[in-house]
């Protein structure tokens, strides 16, 4: 199982979109605190839509108690300051996936104490950034190709025909 972890989430829409990423692949979802929101949000909950009961959601109060947790995990900053392409990176089961807000994304500070897993998603130099949630589910479903989708249902049925039907 892969994680996410947003580090100060500002616009409770796209938490709710991220949390509906991760109800659809068995992905953590963990929020770093202060959030731009609050958790009963009429925004978030219907961007989540009907999911919030499918998704594993920790709150921390701040990234250094999320590391402590979690020290021998391997954790992935994405970051437009980022010296590698997200998709160089060799992802593996139970690896973090870090975001920061939507404003300022993640302080320098941290990407500094971790430059060998700085990852940039490419982009052209114009635009200063990806949506925050098109940016983890850009780099989660790159994590999950990488693993083979971990037993995730890659066929869809149709509702009144078979697809043995059609020729």
């Amino acid at each position: 199982m892969l994680n996410i972890v947003l580090v100060e989430p500002e616009i409770p829409q796209n938490a709710g979109n991220i949390a509906r990423t991760c109800a659809a692949t068995g992905t953590r979802l963990h929020f770093i605190r202060p959030l731009g929101f609050e958790v009963s949000d009429k925004y978030l909950k219907r961007a989540g839509l009907d999911y919030w009961h499918l998704v594993d959601i920790s709150y921390y109060d701040s990234f250094d108690e999320l590391y402590q947790q979690n020290e021998n995990a391997t954790f992935y900053f994405f970051t437009t300051k980022g010296r590698k392409r997200h998709s160089d990176a060799a992802f593996k089961d139970g690896d973090f996936l870090v975001f920061g807000k939507e404003t300022k994304g993640l302080p320098e500070e941290l990407l500094l104490q971790h430059p060998d897993t700085c990852l940039r998603i490419p982009m052209r130099g114009e635009a200063r950034s990806l949506n925050l949630s098109n940016s983890v589910a850009v780099a989660l479903y790159e994590a999950l190709r990488q693993n083979d989708y971990f037993s995730l249902l890659e066929e869809g049925e149709l509702h009144h025909h078979s697809w043995d039907e059609v020729k």
